[in-house]
């Protein structure tokens, strides 16, 4: 009798599909109230605890980088990353300026510590070898620069490049970046929304 009872008393708790859609009210607007709170939060998140330590987002003001970011872009930054692992070549990097301005430059690490890196004639050489960089702008300017002989790079220091080479005040004038500079790896472009993609 008892497992009887039990029985009928779920099957009156469980009741049936066209009872449960009638006793259940209907949400109106909730769906969109819901994301826009969601959205908030994220960008709370995001902008308040999460970009000093973690996540940052930068605007590109110069055309140094194209063709990989063009003016207008914004790409997010991951400040994380170099503090378990050293930049490496090709690494889109975002680092303080070392010509003691206040500002910020986004550039390719295009060298690391112990390289020897020379350009000449519009052409990169990391340790004599010639580099193949399908990311580089195709009108190179014929560098003058004082790295036209091979200058090894130092422990805590990377050399940067502009992918714009004609129109990018990078490594070439100002010498190699110190790795303690860098704020992070730009890793992802989220807008505008037609240039959305990973780096």
């Amino acid at each position: 009798m008892g497992e009887k009872d039990f029985y009928v008393q779920d099957l009156e708790i469980g009741a049936g599909p066209e009872e449960n859609q009638e006793s259940r009210p209907a949400k109106k607007g909730g769906g969109f109230l819901e994301f826009v709170v969601i959205l908030l939060v994220a960008f709370a998140l995001v902008f308040g605890f999460v970009r000093p330590f973690v996540l940052e987002a930068f605007y590109i003001p110069s055309e140094s980088m194209v063709p990989t970011l063009e003016v207008g872009d914004r790409v997010f930054v991951n400040k994380f990353v170099y503090r378990f692992a050293e930049p490496e070549r090709g690494d889109v990097v975002v680092f303080r300026s070392v010509e003691g301005e206040n500002e910020d430059l986004i550039k390719r690490v295009v060298a690391v510590p112990g390289d020897k890196v020379a350009v000449r004639k519009g052409m990169l050489y990391v340790n004599g070898e010639p580099q193949e960089e399908s990311y580089v702008r195709d009108d190179r300017p014929l560098d003058r620069g004082p790295y036209g002989r091979p200058t090894r790079l130092s422990e805590g220091e990377v050399f940067a490049m502009g992918d714009n080479r004609g129109n990018s005040r990078d490594s070439r004038f100002f010498g190699p970046v110190p790795i303690e500079n860098i704020e992070g790896e730009a890793f992802m472009i989220f807008w505008p929304p037609l240039h959305i993609g990973l780096l």
